[in-house]
């Protein structure tokens, strides 16, 4: 959201400026992170200041992520109504995460334009823009997954399997449930939503909700397609990281990365299944394995790679494979030359990072949104190869299925072909877009202009 913001800044001429409401985060480490990426941006002189919150008491009793977020925020309404009405200038827009819409009734109190930053997929602006209807079309006591074929409609898109919906959408009998409802149906509040993509990439579902097919009869807000918003910051010490290196002595396009985001983590079996796979493959790989996190954290460990590997497996794949028991810097390893597919979990950010460098993946999704990601990657995108990935079993995966992906995404079979053809296609797309006149430059220049247009002093 800072990377947006700051975009915005530069295309406004410095006629906006940024004011951040930090909420304490609950949870130690991620609240030391948070307080060192404050104190550099704030060292970098840009006109963007953080206002810090009161704390509040969490939520203790939710049944997910969604609603523990809706929830949390809702309970710094009062806060944010203060801090927004205290600022002297005129207010161009108060922007909200994607689960954070309980926060639309102050600011619309004040009389302040609100607007929804998705940091997903349009295809999940779709999805959240639907839900509502489409429970109203199901009767309450069945899941989707009951329903006829075992699909959902989302208008754009082919039909969805209801086992790819995101996780907490998916179960209808759970309160998260009831909360991707309450934000979907308050989107349509918003003076716009600000996606995190390119039109060229998602032009059905983007075409679907401007013709108000999401929701059902009622017009959404403008949607602007500002992506793809990654920084692209690089380090010398990054630059230099061994992973980097081992890649340097590697051929062109030869290597299957494997990283699975800061809280992706295998237990020793499914360990066992991957390092199956990827011997039986004859790939050359590089395999970022984390250990699972410890008890009360839930970040992944360093992989305990005796613990987690099969006895032998290092030896045998040491010519032609390197396993990385802890961070990797996964921009600049996507972007080497050497590097030429990507078995990825599916989160957005790294989806947009491998199209950024023209690399086709292999989606294994591992919960959030992530399942429903693989699916338009691969059914709507085209810039992915399928695997199947078990749900019920912790998205288990074999070592055939993996062995059988990882050779479908590498080898020179026309199918293999297209998806490389249709991700460097999009690649091309993503760089054009952010020039000079280009889809997403000229959808921020159009966002820029309605917060300017838009900005009022707050009243009560």
């Amino acid at each position: 959201m800072l990377e947006a913001g700051k975009r915005l800044l530069t295309r406004s001429g410095r006629s906006l400026t940024i004011t951040v409401l930090v909420m304490p985060e609950p949870e130690a480490k991620l609240a030391s992170e948070i307080a060192d990426h404050i104190r550099q941006e704030e060292a970098s002189g840009l006109p963007i200041r953080f206002h810090h919150l009161p704390a509040v008491a969490p939520p203790t009793d939710h049944s997910g992520i969604e609603e523990f977020i809706s929830r949390y925020v809702q309970r710094y309404a009062p806060h944010v109504k203060a801090a927004v009405a205290g600022l002297t200038c005129p207010v161009a827009g108060v922007v909200v995460d994607l689960f954070c819409t309980t926060l639309f009734d102050v600011v619309h109190e004040l009389g302040v334009p609100a607007y929804v930053y998705l940091i997903g997929s349009a295809a999940m602006c779709a999805l959240l823009l639907r839900s509502p209807s489409l429970d109203e079309e199901v009767p309450a006591e069945v899941e989707f997954e009951e329903t006829e074929g075992g699909t959902v409609d989302v208008p754009g898109l082919p039909p969805v399997p209801a086992s790819c919906l995101p996780t907490g959408l998916e179960n209808r009998k759970i309160t998260t449930y009831k909360w991707f409802l309450y934000n979907g149906r308050r989107y349509t509040e918003a003076s716009g939503i600000i996606v995190n993509t390119i039109a060229e990439l998602e032009p059905g579902v983007l075409g679907a909700i401007a013709d108000g097919r999401c929701p059902s009869g009622t017009r959404a807000p403008w949607v602007y397609t500002i992506g793809p918003v990654i920084p692209f910051t690089q380090s010398a010490e990054k630059a230099s990281h061994e992973c980097v290196r081992w890649l340097d002595s590697q051929p062109a396009a030869s290597v299957v990365f494997l990283c699975f985001g800061g809280k992706g983590s295998f237990t020793a079996p499914q360990a066992h299944e991957i390092a199956r796979g990827l011997e039986r493959s004859g790939q050359r790989f590089l395999w970022v394995l984390r250990g699972p996190p410890e008890p009360g954290n839930k970040l992944p460990t360093d992989g305990n790679l005796a613990e987690l590997l099969p006895a032998g497996f290092l030896e045998k794949t040491k010519e032609r494979g390197l396993v990385w028991p802890s961070k990797a810097p996964q921009k600049e390893i996507l972007a080497h030359a050497a590097v030429g597919g990507f078995v990825t979990h599916g989160g957005w950010n790294s989806i947009l990072e491998s199209l950024w460098v023209g690399v086709p993946m292999v989606p294994w999704p591992l919960g959030a949104e992530q399942h429903y990601n693989a699916f338009t990657l691969v059914a709507d995108m085209g810039v992915a190869v399928s695997m199947k990935v078990d749900r019920k079993r912790n998205n288990f995966v074999e070592a055939a299925e993996l062995e059988r992906a990882v050779k479908a995404l590498m080898d020179d079979s026309e199918a293999a072909r297209k998806v490389r053809e249709r991700t460097m296609a999009m690649k091309a797309a993503c760089r054009k877009a952010v020039e000079e006149g280009g889809s997403s430059s000229l959808a921020l220049q159009r966002l820029c202009e309605a917060l300017l247009v838009g900005a009022v002093l707050p009243t009560e």
